[in-house]
């Protein structure tokens, strides 16, 4: 078989999986958006509503990645600034909800439902993040790259969300989750603006 044919098979194959990564990022965010905010307005939890929040801005992102991987690498630049925009809402969304949450002293009350969602996205989110780093690398996209970051982001999210829901139920520190977020922030802020100027990877001149 001709090198070149060979080549695009293999690139053909790697959009294949890559597109069923976000099919399966945009159908588990969804399932989990349902979930996480009916059980926060149930159990009056706003870091679980925001998490549900969070779920929806990574069906956004799973949908842009998907407009990318279906239109060609023409789309790569404008796919990464959208993804990037993407995280600077969600660093925005979650610094106005932690704050929010301290200067009223909004303490969820406990929600089982909450922390297995949690529990459960923290194993489901590192495992499709690195599969959409592998795609990545085949592809040699930086707009699949920063969506695996924000995978990695939601993971860090469900674990503070079961460290708040925890703590909260254990002991009644209402003010861990809120304050964990806040650490938050600035890894994704990071991550936001080094998408908008292409930073992602280290390829910004690679992809055309």
């Amino acid at each position: 078989m001709n090198a070149n044919v060979l080549k695009l098979e293999q690139r053909e194959n790697s959009i294949r999986r890559g597109k069923k990564l976000e099919y399966l990022t945009i159908g588990w965010n969804s399932l989990e958006a349902f979930i996480a905010v009916g059980a926060g307005l149930i159990a009056g939890s706003v870091a679980l509503v925001g998490f549900g929040f969070d779920s929806v801005i990574e069906v956004s992102s799973g949908a842009i990645l998907l407009w990318r991987l279906a239109s060609g690498e023409h789309r790569e630049k404008m796919a990464l600034r959208l993804v990037g925009i993407s995280f600077l809402a969600l660093a925005a969304y979650v610094g106005f909800d932690a704050l929010k949450s301290l200067w009223f002293r909004e303490a969820p009350e406990e929600s089982f439902a909450g922390i297995a969602l949690a529990s459960l996205s923290l194993i489901v989110m590192p495992i499709l993040a690195g599969a959409k780093r592998k795609v990545a690398k085949e592809l040699n996209s930086r707009a699949l790259e920063a969506d695996s970051r924000q995978t990695d982001i939601c993971a860090y999210l469900s674990a503070i969300l079961l460290a708040g829901l925890v703590l909260n139920a254990l002991f009644g520190w209402w003010w861990a989750d809120p304050i964990a977020a806040l650490v938050m922030i600035p890894i994704i802020a990071k991550e936001g603006f080094e998408a908008l100027r292409g930073e992602t990877c280290g390829c910004a001149d690679q992809c055309h």
